[in-house]
């Protein structure tokens, strides 16, 4: 069985994710073989919150260069978690804003 720990990785902080946060959407980086009843388990577990949907996106490499030296981003899977309206927010967040 896998830990919460090992299903979300981190949590996605950029402007279009944190713009998402008033409408109860919280973006996660998870691991590559979650799936959304796991995803949302882990994120009720671990936060204590009651999660409504959850929308997967696989994230694709991408090139990019450093100089001479050229290399690909590492793929990864995003998670977009929506909480019930009646649900708490997740503190983590709130201090962000």
């Amino acid at each position: 069985m896998k830990m919460v720990q090992d299903i979300i990785i981190k949590p996605v902080i950029t402007e279009a994710s944190m713009d998402r946060i008033a409408d109860k959407r919280y973006t996660f980086k998870v691991s590559k073989d979650a799936t959304k009843p796991e995803i949302a388990k882990a994120v009720e577990a671990m936060f204590g919150v009651k999660v409504d949907k959850v929308n997967t996106i696989n994230m694709k490499k991408k090139p990019k260069r450093l100089g001479v030296h050229a290399g690909y981003t590492s793929e990864w899977k995003k998670a977009i978690v929506t909480l019930k309206s009646d649900s708490k927010t997740i503190e983590f967040f709130d201090g962000l804003n």
